[in-house]
């Protein structure tokens, strides 16, 4: 009523302008001070609904390597590192194996989801296992990396001249495994091989030191390792098994079947987000192994990067990966390798090659390309 009197009395402005104008702005401030407290309490309720909702539950992925933490570890670190697993829902732990079958035992009792075992260990470890049905998801070495290292010192160049030779082998190894193959397919006479047991660890320090004339294991590990020794490049002889007739595949991500029926989305976002990484780590491979070296302070940055290097040119992007994508396998030639494996193994039932890799699981292929 004040304020309709003093419109009333616009004659007498001067008297009552301050007052008018002053009646007026206090109700403008009320107005805009309680919208101010409305706006308020209405974001104060939405905090309070946010904190009290539930955060997105991820799921528990835990994840066997194959051996001990090198260069190739980064395949699995790097996707961690940058987050591209838990964009995806999940919280992935990655641990070190002692030997080459643990990742399978450990995947097969189901104390680990998933994990990355030798796809050939896979096939006689199911041959004696049937149950549970443990399977490859995704090719990671497409060729195999089992080889002979000897030295052109030693009068080794070629398969044949390892008979009446010293062969250093470690007695868990994938590669011994492979050797009976790969003596038959190169008509080696094992009995004028002389086989010496022993560690990894002494592996390349005798071949470098001479005491024995070759050595068994993995390509990347095995011709760097001698490399490091300082044994001269052109005295090294890299005898890869898959350029003598091998046509087994390499390394493989296998899945705890349970896990796989019961979280099938989660295994697929588990592969999407390791493509992702992997197709980082191919393009720039430098980078890509500061997740080995942060994680190892012992690990040599340029001993493990020429690591990466060699297994990512031999054994990760072949010709068949280049044609057929990341991840996949040929399943004509998967065959042959379960018939080559039976040449020196007996099999209680001999699977086929749907039993041991399921590619229901993968990313598409236009995601799978090689670019």
């Amino acid at each position: 009523m004040f304020f309709i009197w003093c419109l009333s009395r616009g004659s007498r402005r001067g008297q009552y302008g301050a007052d008018v104008e002053g009646a007026a702005m206090g109700l403008l401030n009320l107005t805009r001070r309680a919208r101010l407290a409305q706006i308020f309490a209405a974001a104060i309720a939405a905090i309070a609904m946010m904190a009290a909702r539930p955060a997105a539950a991820q799921t528990s992925i835990k994840f066997s390597l194959d051996g001990r933490l090198e260069g190739l570890a980064a395949t699995f670190f790097l996707p961690q590192d940058r987050g591209y697993f838990r964009n995806e829902g999940l919280s992935v732990v990655v641990d070190e194996a002692s030997t080459a079958l643990e990742p399978i035992t450990r995947v097969a009792s189901g104390a680990y989801e998933m994990g990355l075992a030798d796809i050939n260990t896979l096939i006689k470890y199911r041959d004696q296992h049937p149950s549970p049905a443990v399977r490859a998801v995704f090719m990671v070495y497409n060729k195999p990396p089992f080889a002979i290292v000897a030295r052109r010192s030693r009068g080794i160049t070629e398969p044949k001249q390892l008979e009446n030779r010293k062969l250093g082998a470690p007695p868990a190894g994938i590669a011994f495994g492979e050797w009976p193959l790969f003596a038959k397919l190169n008509n080696i006479d094992v009995s004028k091989v002389t086989i010496e047991t022993i560690g990894i660890p002494v592996r390349a320090p005798m071949l470098a030191a001479g005491q024995i004339d070759a050595a068994l294991g993995y390509s990347f590990r095995l011709y760097v390792d001698l490399k490091d020794r300082g044994v001269p490049v052109d005295d090294i002889v890299l005898m890869p098994m898959a350029n003598y007739g091998l046509k087994l595949y390499g390394n493989a991500i296998i899945i705890n079947p349970k896990f796989a029926a019961e979280k099938p989305e989660a295994v697929r976002a588990f592969l999407h987000a390791f493509l992702k990484g992997l197709k980082d780590i191919v393009r720039r491979p430098a980078e890509a192994v500061e997740s080995v070296v942060r994680r190892d302070d012992t690990v040599k940055k340029e001993v493990e990067l020429e690591r990466l290097r060699m297994a990512i040119r031999d054994n990760i992007v072949t010709p068949e990966v280049r044609a057929n994508g990341f991840g996949a396998v040929d399943f004509t030639r998967l065959g042959e390798s379960i018939d080559q494996i039976g040449l020196i193994y007996t099999f209680k039932a001999k699977p086929k090659p749907e039993d041991i890799f399921d590619e229901s699981f993968l990313p598409p292929a236009d995601e799978r390309r090689v670019h």
